[in-house]
């Protein structure tokens, strides 16, 4: 890469560091995320702390809220009952909301959930940044993507303690320093992928496992493996995320010094 190339690099990375900082500060970003809660915990349908009574009704959640609950659906006064399908799009549009705080349904693996966003968090107000290496040309390298013939769901470990599926498409190939490495790979709709793996800094001076979403590879296979944009999952951020382990094989040998490491409090 020229010295050009590497200036524009180190400057887009900067930008995308800004970009990233604001995201997890947005009043709905993750860290105003102050609970994920199941409702096959809940069997009488109340939630502590979340105003409403709460129950699945096959392929959707019902809602029922007397005035004195204060919530709103769609932005006017919610007073009787309204079915909830799972909740995709931004946080702040949510269907359901209580004051500032945003209630929203959650599906996996055929079990619901109703996530808390409250701007007002704790997490929110104690952050300060997001610590991150510096771009270094050393960790944008070159790989392969190969696809599997047909995609994989393997059982993994979640932040919650629970294991769920995790659904893989293929793997990239890339070198290190002259050693050999693969990750596997979700396929994204849009077609780009996704990693989750640790390093042999994981839990010391990075976080225990950090994503990695290279763009979609090329016809040939080639995609740029770019490691200044590991990324800290969700649950980096709140505990209430349930985010996957990295699968077995997942784990790198090598010390990635680069990309976002921790999240820094005030």
């Amino acid at each position: 890469m020229s010295t050009d190339a590497q200036q524009q690099a180190a400057r887009d990375w900067n930008h995308w560091h800004e970009e990233r900082t604001a995201t997890v500060a947005a009043p709905y970003g993750p860290l105003s995320l102050t609970g994920t809660h199941w409702l096959s915990d809940y069997p009488e349908g109340r939630i502590p702390a979340v105003p409403g009574h709460w129950r699945e009704d096959g392929d959707e959640v019902v809602l029922t809220a007397a005035p004195e609950d204060g919530l709103s659906a769609d932005g006017k006064p919610l007073t009787g009952e309204v079915r909830l399908g799972a909740d995709r799009g931004p946080i702040h549009t949510s269907r359901i909301a209580h004051g500032e705080r945003r209630l929203v349904v959650l599906s996996r693996e055929g079990l619901w959930a109703v996530r808390d966003f409250d701007p007002d968090s704790a997490a929110r107000r104690a952050f300060r940044a997001i610590a991150a290496t510096p771009y270094d040309p050393r960790w944008a390298v070159p790989g392969t993507f190969r696809a599997y013939d047909t995609s994989r769901t393997i059982q993994v470990e979640n932040a919650d303690g629970v294991e769920r599926g995790l659904g893989l498409g293929g793997e990239i190939a890339f070198e290190l320093d002259g050693a050999r490495h693969t990750l596997q790979v979700a396929v994204e709709d849009d077609g780009s992928l996704w990693a989750v793996f640790a390093d042999a800094t994981s839990g010391d001076t990075s976080y225990h496992f950090r994503f990695l979403r290279p763009a979609a590879p090329a016809a040939d296979g080639s995609v740029t493996v770019d490691l200044n944009r590991a990324l800290l999952p969700p649950c980096a951020f709140a505990d209430h995320f349930i985010c996957p382990f990295p699968p077995p094989g997942n784990t790198l040998s090598v010390a990635v010094k680069a990309g976002e490491r921790l999240r820094t409090d005030g």
